[in-house]
């Protein structure tokens, strides 16, 4: 699974970059086309949630979809022949 910011139901309110235990998220530098700063994503690969929840059949995280306001943090699956990093943190 990806993780997918939705730049068009974002506000900018960067809750995703405090709550996030990975600190995937980093805060924006340029305003979209809407003129909101959208947070970016720095090493998606971390999130163990989006990228090993179905090697291991559970859901280990989750919070940045969950404190999202907008509801604009999701998750959608990718090509399971597409090669993917992923981090194995000790």
């Amino acid at each position: 699974m990806k993780l997918i910011i939705d730049e068009t139901r974002c506000k900018g309110c960067n809750l995703c970059t405090l709550v996030c235990p990975y600190k995937i998220f980093q805060e924006g530098t340029k305003p979209n086309h809407k003129g909101v700063v959208v947070p970016v994503l720095d090493r998606p690969e971390r999130c163990t949630n989006c990228r090993l929840q179905k090697l291991y059949g559970r859901v280990l995280c989750g919070v940045c979809q969950m404190i999202c306001p907008d509801q604009a943090i999701t998750w959608v699956d990718e090509d399971p022949y597409s090669s993917e990093k992923v981090v194995v943190e000790e």
